[in-house]
């Protein structure tokens, strides 16, 4: 019996894509990789269009980084405000969004393409592993990983059964994927797994199975 130790290293994993605000839900957080416009109604010579780093920060004229992952758009107006009255006499901040992360989920393991996938409406676990090409022979189907990020360093783990849930008597049961869930399709049997996965900050999405 072998167990598979799982680590989740956070990032972004997904291409940035032109939008408005329009299109997003004004309670939109910000996430690394995303675009946006700064303006400054008094002092428009310092406004910048900037792209949030990979660790959340964004560079702006004059008043150097300042932290905006996690913030709505409102927020982040306040944010710069506040550090633009470092420099600035009663400065006006407006922040837009103009590029954002485009909403995806990932697939790995046992599948026939396993991969980033974009997100389009409603999408639930067996329709995830069908878009991924389905299961492989190798699969293990009675212990598919779903993790699904509940805060900035934690994600939500849990161990399904696909066996049970394609089946006709079941399929209602089927469970939904949200925006950057990750599917973990294991070779081997999971002797043990964590109700909850700490996450860190990196480059990219980096999952280390024990796949073999």
């Amino acid at each position: 019996m072998k167990t598979i130790l799982i680590t989740l290293a956070l990032a972004g994993l997904a291409c940035a894509q032109p939008a408005t605000f329009a299109d997003r839900d004004p309670h939109y957080k910000l996430q690394s990789e995303d675009k946006v416009e700064v303006q400054y109604r008094y002092t428009p010579e310092y406004n910048a269009t900037v792209a949030l780093q990979p660790d959340g920060y964004v560079s702006l004229p004059l008043l150097g980084e300042v932290k905006l992952v996690n913030l709505s758009l409102a927020e982040a107006s306040r944010a710069i405000t506040a550090k633009a009255r470092e420099r600035l006499a009663d400065p006006e901040v407006t922040v837009l969004l103009k590029e954002y992360v485009k909403p995806y989920f990932v697939v790995a393991g046992e599948v026939a393409h396993p991969g980033r996938f974009d997100y389009h409406g409603d999408v639930s676990l067996v329709e995830a592993l069908a878009i991924s090409g389905g299961l492989k022979d190798s699969a293990k189907r009675t212990q598919v990983v779903l993790m699904h990020k509940t805060g900035p360093d934690l994600a939500e783990v849990r161990l399904l059964d696909i066996r049970k849930l394609m089946s006709g008597t079941n399929i209602r049961e089927d469970v939904a994927v949200r925006p950057g869930d990750m599917i973990i399709v294991p070779r081997n049997f999971i002797s043990r797994i964590e109700p909850y996965v700490r996450l860190t900050e990196a480059s990219l999405y980096s999952v280390i199975l024990g796949l073999k």
